[in-house]
């Protein structure tokens, strides 16, 4: 469950939010809409405790595993092992770079991986890291349709019982993920 209130929040003199509100229970998928510049990230940053300097009240019960704008890989590790840091379990990091189409490259290195590629790393990650809430930023930008619609059914198949919040600008992926919206 995901509880904000009351929230303030500025950059220099933009206000971005003041006296926002959202109550999400613990399962369920949300599409977070609205403009460029309209809060989105900052929501989510705010939320994963990356931005502290803010008033009102979040909390927020489990974990949160966050797929970001950027791929964020550590560029010393292969694949494989961008997505084992974060589960210590050779199946699941195997099964999970499966199931996005990365077996043959699990050895290469982010600079040896197309962005597409690259992507996919940081969302088998993102769904290995052991959480409840999975925030999802843009996360099939770099994607072809067949390859995102393979993803987002295993983000469905594996995230069911889970909360997942996704920021896009692609309403059909929040369609297919069967989000409810939530506009700002």
């Amino acid at each position: 469950m995901i509880t904000v209130k009351n929230l303030k929040k500025s950059f220099d003199d933009k206000v971005v939010f003041d006296g926002f509100d959202l109550r999400l229970p613990d399962t369920g998928a949300y599409f977070i809409s609205g403009p460029s510049g309209s809060g989105k990230t900052t929501l989510f940053r705010i939320i994963s405790g990356l931005d502290t300097d803010y008033g009102g009240f979040v909390e927020y019960d489990g974990v949160i595993s966050y797929v970001f704008q950027e791929n964020r890989l550590i560029p010393s590790l292969t694949a494989y092992e961008n997505v084992f840091e974060v589960c210590f379990d050779k199946e699941k990091a195997l099964y999970l770079l499966d199931r996005v189409g990365l077996s043959e490259d699990a050895a290469n290195y982010p600079s040896e991986l197309s962005g597409g590629m690259n992507r996919r790393v940081a969302i088998a990650r993102a769904l290995a890291f052991k959480h409840d809430i999975l925030l999802l930023d843009e996360p099939f930008s770099a994607l072809d349709e067949e390859i995102k619609s393979s993803v987002i059914e295993l983000i469905k198949e594996l995230e069911k019982d889970r909360l997942i919040l996704l920021i896009s600008h692609d309403e059909t992926e929040a369609e297919a993920l069967g989000c409810t919206r939530i506009s700002f």
